[in-house]
């Protein structure tokens, strides 16, 4: 295109205002829609950990991209709680993997090390090692806040005279007979050259107004609140069990001095929940399941006890990777960037930038291999 194209974001949840802000810092003219307010979907029920403590080459190469975006932000503001991250090996294999994962890791300036099983209580002294082999701790790694971020990038993107509406809802689309669209809204229709789909758990409800299929699950999970009758005398890490699908799947973090957050990265159910009407409340017996898995690995904590529980939505894909990219290519201004599931906040400034790329250059050429992203019909298939 010879002028600036005009896209719309459809979704100011992080995967949303991050492909926003690469369109703008790229030349476009941006309007992002939301049918709520800024980040009120998944992203702002996410415990928003950020780590790169990874044994898949792919899954650093990403990182790679969107770490320093994090610190980009930092300087501007932007809270990041350098805790840590130690994820937890019970296998020899897996602590193979992770000694791999350390010189992965340097290559892209990341630092990391593996510990054996005896060596985890110097990063948690309350742990319980039984059953484990070891674990790799990214020390740079730790947790944001996704509405702060959110908000943050809202401000930066007004500032280039982007238009944020919330609380407007898309309610009817119309291609356009000399191309783009027109997107009928709860306020008023508007014209583009390009969409961008980052409607997160309604993403494949999006999609279907097009005439497009999506298979992008809206999953269920829940953290709760872990409440202590003092102060540890050290900052808990993030806590995660589970390698390449192996695992319990249990994560927890320090949040406040006399509180943590867990949850458990699986799910045990399996049917897709509506965004619309799902109960955003942590039911009984996932409480109870999260503290049988709390009190297994990390027992004697003083006075541990559940707080507050809340739900939250994973939209999740089939090999759980995200949709980025044209559906249809023969329709290169119709682009996904959804289905990024629990690693959504850690991944949305790739995703957007690569979505970006998708809607201004027809291709992802800012992250080359991030094509492996793109929803063919190979992998857009039911979850």
């Amino acid at each position: 295109m010879t002028t600036s194209p005009h896209v719309v974001v459809i979704g100011a949840g992080t995967l949303g205002m991050w492909t926003a802000t690469n369109l703008v810092e790229q030349g476009a003219r941006v309007t992002v829609l939301d049918g709520q307010a800024i980040a009120s979907g998944s992203s702002g029920r996410s415990v928003g950990v950020v780590g790169t403590q990874f044994t898949d080459p792919f899954e650093l190469m990403l990182r790679g991209h969107a770490i320093p975006r994090f610190r980009e932000l930092e300087k501007l503001g932007l809270r990041f709680n350098h805790i840590g991250y130690l994820r937890l090996a019970r296998t020899q294999e897996q602590m193979a993997l992770f000694e791999k994962s350390v010189a992965m890791q340097a290559e892209k300036g990341f630092r990391s090390r593996v510990y054996q099983a005896g060596e985890l209580k110097q990063l948690v002294p309350h742990m319980d090692p039984d059953g484990l082999a070891g674990g790799i701790f990214g020390p740079d790694d730790g947790f944001i806040d996704p509405h702060e971020m959110c908000m943050l990038l809202a401000e930066r993107l007004r500032e280039r005279r982007a238009v944020i509406r919330q609380f407007c809802k898309v309610t009817d689309v119309e291609r356009r007979s000399g191309g783009g669209y027109r997107l009928t809204t709860s306020e008023a229709a508007i014209d583009c050259d390009i969409v961008v789909n980052a409607a997160g758990a309604w993403a494949a409800q999006l999609a279907a107004m097009f005439g497009q299929t999506l298979h992008v699950r809206p999953e269920r999970h829940e953290a709760v609140t872990i409440l202590l009758d003092k102060p540890l005398d050290y900052t808990m890490p993030m806590v995660m069990d589970l390698v390449n699908g192996e695992g319990s799947g249990l994560n927890f973090r320090h949040e406040k001095p006399q509180e943590l957050i867990a949850e458990v990265h699986k799910v045990a159910s399996l049917e897709p929940e509506d965004p619309e009407t799902y109960n955003d409340q942590c039911e009984e017996e996932s409480k109870i399941h999260l503290a049988e898995l709390i009190l297994e690995r990390v027992p004697h904590l003083p006075g541990a006890r559940l707080g507050r529980g809340w739900a939250g939505l994973y939209p999740v894909t089939a090999d759980h990777r995200p949709f980025v990219g044209p559906i249809d290519l023969s329709e290169p201004t119709l682009v996904t960037a959804a289905g990024a599931g629990g690693y959504g906040i850690q991944l949305s400034p790739v995703i957007g930038q690569v979505a970006a790329d998708w809607a201004l250059h027809g291709a992802p050429v800012s992250a080359p291999g991030a094509e492996a992203l793109l929803p063919t019909p190979a992998r857009n298939i039911p979850v």
